[in-house]
């Protein structure tokens, strides 16, 4: 299993695999034949950015056995998908902030994301966990009072597409199984969720395939599983972390707005 991220030092960005407490930095493209560098930066002296600047970021809804059970909702067969904007990317040990002027209740969502590495159209099952370059942590932060008060018109993107609310990362795992993690989030370090991917309803190659058959996937693009129970709002000043072992813990900040 090989650990790639993206970060800054010296003013460069730059990718590469993460060893320990260093990184061995590689040129070219992550998703197509990587070429090691040869030079290797210890962790310490960068500064990690998100491990991918997807094209597209798509996120499910309904996605677990438990949840549906529980709430009687009906089971998919089909991924229940809204687009997120990649412009809410930020990256692990970044702060984010509500919208200037929103009030109301701001949520966390711990998520398995699944990267893209190569071109998806049409794929069956099997093709698209061989398209797969691997998975990491999401937090799909969402604004609650933002999804609108318009009967036959939730506003999906717009509660989930602030600056600041999809939070990524701190690597991207290449190579982990999906099968067996487990996806926590803790507030404030207190543990508020803790749910097994083996409760999945549609799995990661399935979503691969189906959300295939009727747009293109591209290298870089990221698709979070959606997430289970456990979602609660968050007051600025707190500190919310997503972990799943394989891929490490995913820590930022809910900044107070602005004075002013």
């Amino acid at each position: 299993m090989t650990l790639w991220v993206r970060f800054a030092h010296d003013g460069v960005e730059g990718f590469g695999a993460l060893d320990e407490a260093t990184i061995r930095v590689h040129a070219g493209n992550m998703f197509e034949a990587p070429t090691p560098t040869g030079d290797a930066i210890p962790v310490t002296e960068i500064r990690l950015l998100a491990p991918v600047r997807p094209g597209k970021f798509i996120g499910l809804w309904n996605n677990f056995h438990s949840v549906a059970t529980a709430q009687g909702f009906p089971i998919p067969d089909y991924p229940l998908h809204f687009l997120k904007a990649t412009s809410s990317i930020i990256g692990p040990e970044d702060a984010f902030q509500a919208p200037r002027g929103y009030a109301g209740r701001v949520v966390y969502e711990g998520e398995l994301g699944v990267v893209i590495g190569r071109r998806c159209k049409n794929l069956d099952e099997a093709a698209a966990e061989a398209a797969i370059f691997g998975f990491t942590c999401v937090n799909d932060i969402t604004a609650v009072e933002l999804f609108g008060n318009i009967e036959k018109f939730e506003q999906w993107a717009r509660a989930k597409s602030c600056d600041g609310f999809g939070p990524v990362g701190p690597a991207i795992a290449a190579g982990l199984d999906w099968r067996g993690l487990r996806v926590r989030t803790l507030l404030n370090g207190r543990e508020r969720q803790n749910y097994p991917t083996s409760d999945f309803i549609l799995t990661p190659p399935r979503i691969v395939s189906l959300l295939s058959q009727e747009m293109t996937l591209e290298p870089g693009d990221l698709i979070t599983c959606g997430t289970a129970s456990g979602v609660l709002p968050m007051r600025p000043g707190a500190m919310v972390e997503v972990a799943i072992d394989g891929i490490g813990v995913l820590r930022n900040h809910f900044a107070p707005p602005d004075k002013g």
